[in-house]
């Protein structure tokens, strides 16, 4: 089998186990899912999604939040871990996305980088997830997963990006990236994958 024919069938039959590719972090507004991605560091994001309903409340709006103390935000947000320089990046975005992006999540890779916490990996979820392009969103899951299933031969996020964009349909690439999270939770876990129950099992070449 061709490396294009093999990633078809990776692609068909996630989409089949998973049909639903969604970001597993609760946000309504694009800023949230960049501080909620933000909090997500070293953290799980069962733990952010419990954290955020309180934050969200008390500073409703982008301008409260580039007007709040931070020692404040780093009570809120204490259980998800480093929660200084969380708060201190939370912040001091809110106050750069207000004062050089017109209050908006800015569009391009190059802009989000600009951000104060923002790396790759939570700008192409933005790019992806709230500006609906085409992005390759390296998490732990990604990286592990596109190892095992033969895809990359790194572990150097950058370079997987690179190679999952070559690979990948464009039009597919942020949706098999939230997919390759959810399996990776499910089977293919970091430790004691289940092989048995994988859907990939006959075609990974982890197993064959």
């Amino acid at each position: 089998m061709n490396k294009n024919s093999y990633v078809e069938k990776l692609i068909a039959r996630l989409e089949r186990e998973y049909p639903a590719a969604e970001c597993s972090l609760d946000y309504k507004k694009d800023y949230e899912l960049l501080f909620a991605t933000r909090l997500a560091a070293q953290c799980t994001d069962e733990r952010v999604n419990m954290i955020t309903p309180a934050l969200y409340r008390e500073f409703p709006s982008l301008e409260a939040f580039a007007a709040a103390d931070v020692s404040r935000v780093e009570e809120l947000i204490h259980s998800c871990g480093f929660y200084r320089s969380k708060a201190r990046d939370i912040v001091l975005a809110a106050q750069m996305i207000l004062s050089e992006f017109g209050g908006r999540v800015p569009d391009t890779m190059e802009d989000l980088l600009k951000l104060p916490g923002v790396g790759r990996k939570t700008a192409n979820l933005i790019l992806g997830d709230v500006y609906g392009m085409p992005a390759v969103v390296v998490d732990t899951h990604c990286i592990r997963l596109s190892n095992r299933l033969g895809l990359v031969g790194t572990k150097d996020p950058v370079k997987i990006e690179t190679e999952l964009k070559e690979l990948l349909p464009p039009e597919k690439s942020n949706d098999f990236c939230h997919r390759l999270v959810l399996h990776g939770r499910a089977v293919c876990t970091a430790r004691n994958p289940k092989c048995e129950l994988c859907s990939l099992g006959d075609i990974c070449p982890k197993i064959i």
